[in-house]
């Protein structure tokens, strides 16, 4: 299979195939799923044929990897973006449906989960977790 690239279409996919990459294995410790990592080494691979992107690769005891270069270049930085928005949602969420008393959700009472969620949500962009507080 061949696939034709522009350099920016290029550097994109490699964004892609990292964050891809870093969100199925970067949490699973040994348990890593190789073949994830194999891809995202094939893909880096090709930066060693275009000047641009040299700087993007490294090569650690026999394996492509992306250049410590690439990694602190602002790609965590979108990362830690997604990781926000996605702690903040299932935040929001948990709380509503514990406000609700974690009742089944169904078409009767999604609207006030909804309204909840969106409160908590309001919430969150204005003080981030500065009002939370955990009661023992």
């Amino acid at each position: 299979m061949n696939i034709e690239l522009t350099d920016r279409e290029f550097r994109l996919l490699l964004d892609m195939v990292y964050i891809g990459n870093w969100i199925l294995n970067s949490a699973r410790g040994g348990r890593r799923i190789r073949e994830y990592d194999e891809l995202e080494s094939k893909i880096f691979a090709h930066c060693a044929k275009n000047k641009k992107f040299h700087s993007l690769l490294s090569i650690y005891d026999g394996e492509v990897l992306p250049s410590a270069a690439y990694e602190n270049g602002g790609i965590h930085e979108a990362i830690v973006d997604y990781e926000d928005t996605v702690f903040f949602e299932i935040l929001a969420e948990e709380l509503a449906r514990k406000d609700m008393d974690f009742a089944p959700i169904n078409a009767e009472n999604f609207p006030e989960l909804a309204v909840r969620i969106e409160e908590y949500i309001a919430e969150f962009e204005e003080n981030g977790i500065e009002n939370i507080t955990v009661e023992k």
